[in-house]
């Protein structure tokens, strides 16, 4: 499996936690991401997370479907730095429900989760990455709204999120809302939704970081009161350092996480949106989130896909 970074790598602290992680984890247990480590290197589908991999399929000639299906390999922007949907591995392979709806699009091309070439793709370049050809599409807890749409296009969403704030565990300052963050430092990730929206309309005094692992030592040592982005982020971190974090969980926001895809190519994004549809019904998109972010979270009802 190729894996290519053209952003930050992961943080130190993350790729510490994560080892720790993994080194404690008992024979059989549910690794990062929620991936049976035991398991995963048996499985005869689509690498850990168990997918038919279309045998031959037929696309019309031209299209990106029947592109990438003779090429036999998809490139996937996606994070590498974010518990449950988006975390590097040891061995450099990111997992996570993101991950697992990436591999859900390349079984449905007949491309093995093996040949999938990943590269991080943190939050401010993600639109970027897809207009210059270094990927097919970007699974990156990925929000859709009308800003990133006169840029690029997005099939989906496969999940509904919402802002959420996490605090040091007690909650010193007392926050109880994002109202209370006014004139405050709040760490975020650099172009991301949540950035935006804790700066711009709740007047909070950004840190903007390169990933949002890279918030958590601010947090820590004092630098900012909080960090804030999407609820099952956070959960990720509060479920990985034990007794040192705290969410509010009260979310303000709704964030519909989609798949990003070249402006203009509305018949690939209309084979996603169908390969989607299916799993929403056949019950492979609920299987996948309990096997990744539903090992710490509630598995949720699908979303309708807007077929815009």
């Amino acid at each position: 499996m190729r894996i290519t970074r053209k952003s930050t790598i992961l943080s130190s602290v993350g790729a510490a936690l994560l080892l720790g992680l993994t080194a404690c984890a008992p024979a059989g247990s549910a690794g990062p991401g929620g991936v049976d480590e035991t398991d995963a290197g048996e499985s005869t589908g689509n690498g850990p997370y168990s997918l038919e991999i279309a045998e031959s399929p037929e696309f019309e000639e031209g299209t990106t479907m029947a592109e990438l299906a003779e090429a036999g390999t998809l490139r996937v922007g996606t994070k590498f730095d974010q518990p449950l949907f988006g975390l590097q591995g040891p061995d450099g392979t990111p997992v996570g429900f993101d991950v697992a709806i990436a591999a859900l699009v390349a079984a449905e091309l007949g491309i093995p989760f093996e040949n999938i070439e990943w590269t991080e793709a943190q939050s401010a370049v993600r639109e970027s990455f897809l207009e210059s050809d270094q990927v097919d599409i970007v699974v990156a807890t990925y929000t859709i709204n009308d800003a990133r749409k006169e840029r690029i296009d997005f099939a989906g969403p496969y999940f509904v999120a919402g802002q959420d704030i996490l605090v040091a565990a007690g909650n010193p300052e007392g926050i109880t809302g994002p109202e209370d963050l006014a004139g405050k430092p709040v760490c975020s990730a650099e172009g991301s939704t949540p950035a935006a929206t804790i700066s711009e309309e709740y007047g909070a005094e950004l840190l903007a970081a390169g990933g949002y692992s890279d918030c958590l030592d601010p947090l820590r040592n004092g630098q900012v009161v909080a960090v804030t982005t999407d609820n099952v982020i956070l959960s990720g971190f509060v479920d990985q350092n034990p007794g040192e974090f705290e969410l509010l969980g009260e979310t303000f926001t709704e964030e519909p996480y989609g798949i990003g895809l070249p402006k203009g190519d509305d018949a690939f994004r209309t084979f996603i949106n169908d390969v989607l549809e299916e799993a929403f019904e056949d019950g492979t998109w609920a299987r996948l989130y309990e096997e990744t972010a539903g090992t710490v979270l509630e598995v949720p009802e699908p979303p309708a896909v807007d077929r815009y």
